[in-house]
């Protein structure tokens, strides 16, 4: 049995639809599923429980696991409740961690990119506590889960309270089918396909720095399944242990990912550029780039694939469809 924790939320939710199609049922899910849209992520799903959170450490027992997979997290980026946040994306993974090494329980989790801030530091996935010091996270959601890289690293350093297997992800810009529920802090893609469809204009931001033109503002953009094969293949291969980075290692502009969705769609790119709010000129990030090589050293050797046909999958299967979910 497989407990996925965040596992009605985006990257979750296609978690559970891998191992599904792969032949598996045995799958708990502990989730917030609220009055909104969000049970249709699972609406496909077979599942073997579905336990609220408030029940969870409860549930969990001395009950015998095959792995946990804790996606669950309050995501948004523009969160202001800190007691609230830490409660929900560091302390709970702190006690889920503990019952995974007292249990010998292999224990995968999420963490983000958003732990690198501005990208001063680069983007190397280094789990030394020393290499964690040096970064400098830009909102509270990224520093409370490099709080948590913090705890599991000084963990790694003493050699003691660890699961036998333990790794963290940091996860890009994750963009793919099920996201809708996310609102503001969904993809690009997901929010202004229905424009781009209708033939409206999609608005980016103007560029603020010498060298860089409107629109080429990069990040790394990593389709869902692409991220879902990296904890698949982490599930298959429990001797891993580490933090890691899960991007593609290529950044690409806004203006790519816009172009490459109307292109799906069959018509001419319509991009008009716009000013970037005052408040956020001085702290806006022009790049981010997964450095994947750890992951590869660790053995991982599944492809990523290429911005312009992760879009077409994304239009084609899901954003086009009378159904978008998977």
């Amino acid at each position: 049995m497989l407990l996925v924790t965040g596992g009605a939320g985006f990257i979750g939710s296609n978690v559970v639809a891998s191992l599904n199609e792969a032949g598996r049922s045995d799958i708990v899910v502990n989730d917030h599923f609220g009055s909104d849209e969000k049970w249709r992520n699972l609406a496909k799903r077979r599942l073997a429980d579905v336990v609220p959170p408030s029940e969870l450490m409860s549930w969990l027992g001395n009950r015998k696991l095959d792995a946990v997979i804790h996606f669950g997290a309050i995501s948004d980026t523009t969160a202001s409740d800190a007691d609230l946040v830490l409660e929900t994306n560091f302390r709970l993974s702190l006690r889920l961690l503990d019952w995974c090494a007292a249990t010998r329980t292999p224990f995968i989790y999420a963490s983000s990119a958003a732990t690198y801030g501005d990208g001063e530091q680069g983007f190397d996935d280094d789990e030394t506590p020393a290499g964690l010091d040096r970064l400098r996270p830009l909102n509270l959601y990224g520093w409370s889960k490099h709080l948590f890289d913090l705890a599991v690293a000084e963990r790694v350093q003493k050699r003691a309270g660890l699961p036998p297997q333990w790794a963290g992800l940091k996860f890009f810009n994750v963009f793919g089918a099920n996201e809708y529920h996310k609102g503001e802090m969904m993809s690009l893609v997901a929010k202004r396909f229905d424009d781009a469809k209708a033939g409206r204009s999609i608005r980016l931001f103007k560029s603020y720095r010498e060298n860089i033109a409107d629109g080429d503002q990069r990040r790394d953009f990593i389709y869902v399944d692409d991220a879902v094969a990296v904890v698949r293949w982490l599930l298959d291969n429990q001797t891993v242990c580490g933090i890691f980075n899960v991007g593609t290692g290529q950044a690409r502009s806004f203006r790519d990912l816009v172009t490459a969705m109307f292109a799906t769609l069959g018509l001419p790119p319509a991009i008009e550029y716009v000013d970037m709010p005052v408040a956020i000129r001085d702290r806006y990030q022009y790049f981010t780039q997964a450095n994947v090589e750890k992951l590869r050293r660790a053995g991982y050797n599944g492809g990523f694939t290429p911005l312009e046909d992760a879009v077409s999958s994304y239009v084609g299967r899901h954003l086009n469809q009378p159904d978008r979910y998977r």
